[in-house]
């Protein structure tokens, strides 16, 4: 049974290479990079590289997710009259729970500091959404949901997350899972926040979310066991399912994929068990190559590097499969549609 797609109808993008969504996306689409050091020195004695966002008056920590986060949903925002907005319920995308050297105030905290900045009063069915790099797609999820049971025409996503903390930059060093000189099969840490307005379609030309999957990888990155892909790949069948299509009808492909070894892996093995049929060409693109591993902000940054495709005509083809993975085994699918492209 198909399942009713969501309309994507504003973005909002704050990376180290752009501060709103057009400027991000045009630096995904030349593959800009801006990786600088940072205050922090790795086991092997060279500074720590990382992709930072320059808030003006903000130190790292909460106030600076906040500031971030205000400005990625103000611009998410830009389309909606201000008696509107009061109604529309925010689902705030943060790191997940486990995540070493997690900030202290992301669940209660970080959401009124957001609010106090926008001097915004957000639909009493807001909430926070702990699920790291798929937290976007559950929160897509639960749109779905509040969009049928009639809570608010609109929902506002949100996410925002930054690894530039000592204890979360220490954790990933002894795992050796930083890009070192020494070590090739890693990520450059980074930070950033994302906005995605969704609601019903309305039948214009606008990119519509046609299918969302989700499952558990039992062999995640922190495991020993041997990785088959089964979490991805039932992830994707899942999203097939409800938008009634194969895999093979898509024309590319956008992940979270930021550098190591397992999840590059993961990917061709989940493709390679639910592609029945062959493509010629089947293009992966990941913004984290740009944005740095930025956890939570992945969904974001992948949502609106699509829509901006669609909008400047540099996407490969309307039908978009989307995916996330976070380490402790979840995984999404997301398949995305340009409704009305030629």
């Amino acid at each position: 049974m198909r399942a009713q797609p969501l309309a994507i109808h504003g973005t909002g993008l704050m990376t180290a290479v752009g501060s709103d969504a057009v400027s991000c996306g045009a630096a995904f689409r030349v593959k800009v990079t801006n990786p600088t050091p940072t205050r922090f020195i790795d086991s092997a004695g060279d500074w720590i590289m990382a992709h930072q966002v320059g808030v003006a008056g903000q130190r790292p920590g909460l106030a600076k997710l906040a500031c971030m986060a205000a400005t990625v949903i103000d611009e998410a925002l830009a389309g909606v009259v201000s008696s509107d907005r009061p109604g529309i319920p925010l689902l705030l995308c943060v790191a997940e729970r486990q995540r070493p050297g997690r900030l202290e105030g992301l669940d209660d905290r970080l959401f009124e500091e957001i609010r106090m900045l926008l001097s915004e009063r957000f639909s009493q069915h807001s909430a926070v959404v702990a699920q790291g790099r798929v937290g976007v797609a559950v929160a897509l999820a639960r749109a779905r949901q509040q969009l049928q049971a009639g809570v608010a025409d609109r929902i506002l996503i949100a996410a925002v997350d930054s690894l530039l903390c000592w204890q979360t930059l220490m954790h990933y060093d002894r795992a050796d899972r930083l890009l070192r000189q020494d070590n090739s099969n890693g990520f450059i840490p980074g930070e950033g926040a994302g906005a995605v307005l969704v609601g019903k379609p309305t039948g214009r030309t606008e990119l519509l979310c046609t299918g969302l999957g989700f499952a558990h990888e039992a062999a995640h990155i922190d495991s020993e066991r041997p990785l088959r892909a089964d979490g991805l790949a039932a992830a994707f069948r899942a999203a097939l399912r409800e938008a009634g299509r194969e895999i093979y009808d898509f024309d590319y492909r956008v992940a979270d994929l930021s550098g190591e070894q397992y999840y590059f892996k993961e990917a061709a093995l989940a493709l390679s068990r639910t592609m029945m049929q062959p493509k010629d060409e089947f293009d992966l693109w990941h913004p984290a190559e740009c944005t740095g591993e930025a956890g939570a902000l992945a969904g974001t940054a992948i949502i609106s590097l699509i829509d901006t495709a669609c909008r400047k005509s540099f996407t490969r083809g309307p039908r978009i499969v989307a995916h996330m993975a976070n380490d402790a085994g979840a995984r999404a699918a997301v398949l995305m549609e340009q409704q009305g492209a030629r």
